[in-house]
């Protein structure tokens, strides 16, 4: 098997992260639709709708780290 590049390698991983968090995501957003119609003032709503705007920023900071990689990657040459 042939080594990947450094930056590679990182993407590869950052695009597994980046999976992983939409999971995660999926499930609060599940969470967040039940708890709505059940008890649809509920605080604990609120917390979970903070907790998927946090991983929504987790996604978004990975693909930036992504994109500055390839830049640095094509100004490398």
């Amino acid at each position: 098997m042939r080594a990947q590049p450094v930056w590679k390698q990182s993407e590869a991983d950052h695009r597994a992260e980046i999976e992983r968090l939409y999971f995660r995501l999926a499930a609060v957003n599940e969470r967040i639709a039940e708890l709505d119609r059940i008890h649809p003032e509920s605080e604990a709503l609120e917390s979970l709708k903070a907790s998927a705007l946090t991983l929504t920023r987790q996604i978004d900071d990975i693909r930036c780290s992504i994109a500055d990689e390839q830049l640095t990657g094509l100004l490398a040459r």
